[in-house]
């Protein structure tokens, strides 16, 4: 069993401590772990899913032997790419009990993990601009509530009065909004930052810098991993590598049915506080919140087109800029100061996958497309105790590879609310 690590416990009054020790005093948030020739557990990936399955798996299962590969840096991947938006409303049962876990899970996460993650939950707003628009709300707004969800609905005056600053006539008339109190943001690194450091404490390997190139499997079980620093034996490994889960279980002979495309993102120049909720629209497809530190984070639909380039382009950026412009004219005189993408792995049915594969002992977590930051630790609540145990945790059971032979799919597409 691997020892757990120095730790320090963040508090105002360690804070303070710490100021008359100038700040020496510190232990490091995680430790760059050497890989060991073997573990119980083996996490490939060092995004938010990779890391909040070990800290699950050593916190609640008891598993101490575990590493996380990962091929860059923890939190470099998905988890720093995207608009850090959380919110669980979504259409069918089981998508609202997976992803309403996960904001629940959210809303006890700083202090579970002492670390603040910055979550805000000042509300995700979906904006309708016809009678069809209207029609759709009404009806996610009743499902909603069936399923648990806090949901209000509203029509186009009081959606005005409580989304200060909204053009009063855009080119798409605003009839109603539906909004989910309890959503909001977190900052996308604080999470992965606060896993990697519990998980950590427990002992967990943390691996940078290390890539995966294949998989010993022999009498169809997973034997090893084989990456740049050496062979690593593993009984049970894990798969969470988001964008890139299909081109990993390929190296282990797997076929995934997912298909990866690049969502890009943006900001502006920061500025005062302007926007103080989440806004989504189907009619121009952006989403757009403000950050603390006053940027305007903005984002649109997929690309048309399958790709793995972590990279903008003008003429998105031009489609948002235009889009956010039909909502708040003012914003027009703002700068962008940056863009990028994420590589979002799409599944048939727009659902996640958490499942084990043909080859025993290995096992996936991936599919979320473009709703991996918000069920972060729903997936790796779920993960970890499939990789424990074997088995589906209930909430789980209806994301499997199996439903994609069966055809009892889960088809969420609509749920992003814009054109994914």
């Amino acid at each position: 069993m691997t020892a757990a690590r120095p730790w320090r416990r963040y508090s105002g009054l360690s804070l303070l401590r710490a100021g008359f020790e100038r700040q020496r005093g510190w232990p490091p948030a995680f430790i760059d772990a050497t890989p060991q020739s073997s573990y119980d557990v083996v996490i490939v990936g060092g995004g938010g899913h990779g890391l909040a399955t070990a800290y699950y798996l050593a916190r609640h299962h008891g598993v101490r032997r575990i590493c996380v590969l990962e091929k860059g840096w923890i939190g470099g991947g998905n988890t720093g790419r995207n608009t850090t938006v959380i919110r669980s409303n979504y259409f069918f049962p089981e998508s609202a009990a997976l992803y309403d876990l996960s904001l629940r899970l959210y809303e006890g996460l700083s202090a579970e993990l002492n670390y603040n993650i910055m979550f805000s939950q000042r509300g995700v707003w979906m904006l309708g601009h016809s009678r069809h628009d209207e029609e759709i709300l009404r009806r996610s707004a009743n499902a909603m509530l069936l399923n648990g969800v806090d949901a209000e609905f509203y029509n186009d005056a009081e959606t005005h009065r409580r989304i200060r600053g909204l053009h009063p006539n855009p080119s798409f008339p605003i009839r109603c909004g539906l909004l989910q109190p309890r959503g909001g943001v977190a900052r996308h690194d604080a999470v992965a930052w606060a896993y990697a450091r519990a998980a950590s404490r427990l002992g967990v390997d943390i691996i940078q810098n290390c890539e995966v190139l294949g998989f010993e499997i022999s009498d169809g079980r997973v034997r090893s991993v084989r990456t740049s620093r050496g062979d690593i034996r593993a009984p049970v490994v894990g798969l969470a590598a988001a964008g890139h889960s299909s081109n990993v279980a390929g190296l282990a002979g797997l076929s995934l049915p997912l298909t990866s495309y690049a969502l890009q993102a943006f900001v502006s120049e920061p500025v005062k506080p302007v926007l103080d909720t989440v806004l989504i629209t189907s009619a121009t497809g952006v989403y757009l919140s403000q950050s603390d530190k006053g940027e305007l984070v903005i984002g649109g639909g997929l690309d048309l087109f399958p790709s793995y380039a972590q990279r903008g382009s003008l003429p998105n950026m031009e489609r948002s800029a235009a889009g956010v412009l039909e909502l708040f004219p003012q914003f027009s005189r703002l700068r962008f100061l940056r863009q990028w993408a994420g590589i979002c792995d799409v599944s048939h049915d727009s659902s996640p996958i958490l499942s084990a594969t043909e080859v025993e002992g290995l096992y996936v977590n991936c599919g979320w497309g473009t709703g991996g930051f918000k069920a972060i630790p729903a997936g790796g609540w779920l993960f970890s105790h499939l990789l424990a145990t074997g088995r589906s945790e209930a909430r789980a059971r209806a994301f499997t590879l199996e439903r994609f032979l069966t055809g009892a799919m889960i088809d969420e597409a609509g749920a992003a609310a814009i054109a994914h």
